[in-house]
């Protein structure tokens, strides 16, 4: 029997419906159970998970906002389509923008930003065994934004920020895989250090190696999610 492409939502949950329901919409597109390309109703989304259009319309902007869903005039919501040359493109361009990013920090960073790099790596591992995939990837974007402000490169960040929604989708489900959390975070801790030592070239490896990692991880879950289909 085929797995049903959206579990009926559980109202014993703490967190809020809205919340709730965008967390299932995004599982289910990660996963491939809800395709790039595909229309999204939301009657028909409300009906599957047992909820009112209100939180799916809700859920649907939030998912605009981080690169999962895409909005046509006159027609509606739908899956956003990515191919396997756009994902290496972008995190290509991510792997440089990061080592750069991470050496020049390791140039210009001063002793209050270091402090909080180095703060950010243990709330990181504070939250690693935390259920919230939310949470883990707010501390992982706040974590790299600190080294971003250090780089004193402005143009840099703007560039990285106009990427935000593409990574958002890719940061998210590399996280969601099992054990990469804690790898991560220990690879954060890595980068600190060599920033730390003011070691331009390391803290460069380190950060590109990051991101190649997190790409590696993200083609073999989607390759996981096609196997599903």
């Amino acid at each position: 029997m085929d797995e049903p492409r959206l579990i009926p939502i559980k109202l014993d949950n703490y967190k809020p419906l809205r919340e709730l329901v965008f967390e299932t919409l995004r599982e289910a597109i990660i996963q491939g159970r809800l395709k790039p390309g595909e229309r999204l109703m939301e009657i028909q989304l409300a009906e599957e998970m047992g909820v009112s259009r209100t939180p799916v319309r809700e859920a649907i902007r939030k998912l605009e906002l981080e690169g999962f869903v895409v909005m046509v005039p006159r027609k509606g919501a739908y899956v956003a389509g990515i191919s396997v040359k756009d994902i290496v493109d972008i995190f290509e361009i991510r792997a440089s923008l990061e080592a750069l990013a991470a050496g020049l920090a390791a140039e210009r960073a001063t002793a209050e930003e270091l402090e909080e790099m180095e703060r950010a790596v243990l709330q990181n591992y504070e939250v690693s065994n935390s259920q919230s995939l939310d949470t883990v990837v707010e501390r992982d974007i706040n974590f790299h934004d600190l080294i971003y402000k250090a780089s004193r490169n402005q143009r840099l960040v703007q560039i990285i920020i106009h990427l935000k929604e593409q990574i958002q989708r890719f940061r998210t489900t590399s996280l969601s895989q099992p054990g990469r959390i804690k790898e991560a975070v220990h690879e954060h801790k890595n980068i600190v250090e060599a920033i730390n030592d003011r070691n331009v070239e390391l803290a460069a490896t380190l950060a590109r190696e990051h991101i190649e990692t997190a790409e590696q991880i993200f083609l073999n879950a989607m390759g996981e999610a096609k196997k599903i289909d």
